[in-house]
């Protein structure tokens, strides 16, 4: 009897030995576990999205002031921003696609930079009302009235300024 305990004994001792290297090769992480970085900003969940020509936000581009705009409101607010270019033909009928693509996406806040993206805009704000849109434009676009959660900014040196505003209503308006 003697011998079969010390068998079992001895096999159990092994089998928790070799448990323990497992554990200690296979289990864990080679680092320990640190807290998340406490600088890193804590976004609200809201999307500002920007639909610009195909240079994008590239300086002397009419979406580079509206994108300086963009990114002080959302260092205000925490809104996460982002920005997409219309590729190929700039019309609108090559804008609507990237526009839907943002809607669908759920941006709460949409700003448009350029001719072509700002008439989808016009066009397509009384559709989604929901939504809150910002242009860069003078005036009226085609087709008469503008809808009630469309924004016009006048182009100019305080384009920043009036883009900013604009996002942190709209991202009040969206909590």
């Amino acid at each position: 009897m003697r011998g079969r305990r010390g068998v079992w004994a001895g096999g159990g001792a092994l089998l928790v030995v070799c448990a323990l290297v497992a554990v200690g090769v296979f289990g864990g992480d080679d680092e320990a576990a640190v807290p998340p970085d406490a600088r890193a900003r804590q976004y609200q969940d809201v999307d500002a999205c920007l639909l610009t020509g195909e240079d994008g936000i590239k300086t002397g581009t009419p979406a580079a002031a509206v994108w300086e705009g963009m990114e002080a409101a959302s260092g205000d607010t925490r809104a996460r921003v982002t920005h997409v270019p219309v590729m190929g033909e700039q019309t609108a009928a090559n804008a609507l696609p990237h526009l839907n693509g943002l809607i669908q996406r759920g941006c709460e806040v949409v700003l448009a930079a350029g001719e072509a993206q700002t008439e989808t805009v016009r066009k397509a704000a009384a559709g989604h009302p929901r939504v809150r849109f910002v242009v860069v434009g003078s005036g009226r676009g085609r087709g008469g009235a503008e809808a009630g959660n469309l924004t016009v900014a006048a182009p100019g040196d305080g384009v920043p300024g009036e883009v900013a505003n604009a996002v942190r209503r709209a991202v009040k308006a969206a909590q």
